[in-house]
């Protein structure tokens, strides 16, 4: 169910329009200029990332909005290695927005058991919908995108869901991704069960977690498993070569937010020695012992307990006065 400090972190996120995404693409702000400060040296790892990663295996066609088919194929993915799903951001955004697709989407997430008569939020078990259609499956999986948009966007006056009228059912909502995204969900579905669920160790998983920081600076990951903190990328990479392939990249905010999430487990409740980077469209399992990165960006042995105070201190105090400076 919803919790208290969960709906600060949203009611937090909505108001002040921030997000750990959105600091570490600021390079003024604190956060960025700490760990860009605190980890200078990200070149090596992204040159033996871009090497290990090879040719796209998986490219959209341009009916495909790569936006929202990122955050779906992340609910597909969560929905096959959590047994207990939350939908908390779809049932938030839906009542952070006037929107006509209030009915509709209540009517989905009842039906998949993630919200009850009272409003009541619950974990979702994917295991009662595994004789589902993969077409079913990949629109499900595009209309929570859609929901967690109306949480998560700026502005939703392009958003698919305003073709919905008030009357509109789950079947509606259903409907609006397009033939193309249901065939490449299912494409980046099938390109997972081959190169990501062989690599995630055994061990507890858990999905969309926040951190002890969350509260200091919304943030929520996609994937822990044993140990091991899994970001899913779903970029189509650098721009077209000459034979029309693809090359990956991992960005200096993509580190970032990286380390961001680690450093924010203030209090080590999950007990992360492992992060990594699955790049979705290309098949790539990329993983780093937490120490091992941190030695290697910053150039010199670093002791991550001692980071994570830093850092905390960096969220408590010197980004609300940066917000400040801001009129944030």
């Amino acid at each position: 169910m919803i919790t208290p400090r969960f709906l600060s972190v949203a009611i937090g996120s909505v108001l002040r329009m921030s997000a750990l995404t959105y600091e570490v693409k600021d390079p003024n702000s604190p956060v960025a200029v700490w760990l860009r400060t605190t980890f200078p040296q990200p070149k090596g790892i992204q040159a033996a990332y871009r090497i290990a990663a090879g040719p796209a295996r998986v490219l959209p066609s341009p009916a495909v909005a790569t936006g929202t088919q990122g955050a779906a194929v992340d609910w597909w993915l969560r929905m096959l290695v959590d047994p207990a799903v939350s939908v908390d951001l779809a049932l938030v955004g839906l009542r952070s927005r006037r929107v006509p697709c209030v009915r509709a989407g209540l009517e989905l997430l009842r039906e998949l058991g993630g919200v009850d008569r009272d409003g009541t939020v619950h974990p979702v078990d994917p295991t009662r919908f595994a004789d589902r259609p993969d077409e079913w499956w990949a629109r499900v999986c595009y209309a929570l995108a859609l929901l967690v948009e109306l949480y998560r966007a700026a502005s939703i006056d392009g958003s698919r869901l305003m073709r919905l009228r008030p009357e509109a059912r789950a079947a509606d909502l259903l409907a609006l991704a397009n033939d193309d995204e249901v065939a490449d969900l299912i494409a980046m579905r099938d390109l997972a069960h081959e190169h990501l669920f062989p690599a995630l160790p055994s061990g507890p998983v858990t999905t969309g977690m926040t951190f002890d920081g969350s509260t200091d600076l919304a943030a929520d990951a996609d994937l822990i498993a044993g140990g091991v903190l899994v970001d899913f990328k779903a970029g189509q990479g650098g721009k077209p070569r000459a034979d029309g392939t693809r090359a990956a990249g991992l960005a200096r905010t993509d580190l970032d937010q990286l380390l961001g999430y680690a450093l924010m487990d203030y209090s080590n409740t999950f007990a992360l020695h492992t992060v990594a980077i699955y790049a979705i469209r290309f098949g790539h399992y990329a993983a780093w012992p937490i120490t091992d990165l941190c030695a290697q960006m910053a150039g010199r042995p670093v002791d991550f307990a001692v980071l994570r105070k830093e850092f905390a201190q960096v969220l408590q105090v010197q980004l609300p006065a940066y917000w400040a400076e801001q009129g944030r």
